[in-house]
């Protein structure tokens, strides 16, 4: 009678080699992905601050007015006292933050809507991955 010799699993080789190939992809495209992080997030807030902006102009649709700078994007979400046509469920659900953290700045002058986010840095100015976002793009 003969037997037979099932051989299962891989050798110690074949287990090296597939380490090696998998880290040579990882060596190859985590810097691409990894560089992409703050750049993402610009885009993130640039869109953020695009819908502000649309919700905003609904909200002077329904109510004929923007909120003041006072009244903040607070009244997206929760109505002012003076808004008489504010959506139930709002415009908003709630007030957003940038994609740093901080939070998105709004003002109205009366004429001009003003919303931008600060950048990675959280203050004014700044160049690179801390430059100001506005709606109208990187300041």
């Amino acid at each position: 009678m003969k037997r037979m010799s099932l051989q299962a699993g891989f050798t110690l080789i074949e287990i090296m080699v597939v380490v090696f190939i998998l880290g040579l992809l990882v060596t190859l495209v985590a810097p691409k992905i990894i560089g992409r992080t703050d750049q993402a997030r610009q885009t993130k807030a640039a869109a953020d601050i695009k819908a502000i902006e649309q919700a905003l102009k609904l909200f002077k649709l329904d109510n004929g007015f923007y909120p003041t700078t006072g009244e903040g994007l607070q009244a997206l979400v929760a109505a002012p006292p003076r808004a008489h046509h504010f959506n139930p469920e709002g415009y908003l659900e709630n007030v957003p933050e940038d994609p740093w953290g901080n939070p998105y700045i709004y003002g109205f002058d009366g004429r001009n809507l003003y919303i931008a986010s600060m950048g990675a840095d959280g203050v004014e100015g700044g160049e690179g991955y801390n430059a100001d976002i506005d709606q109208n793009g990187l300041r």
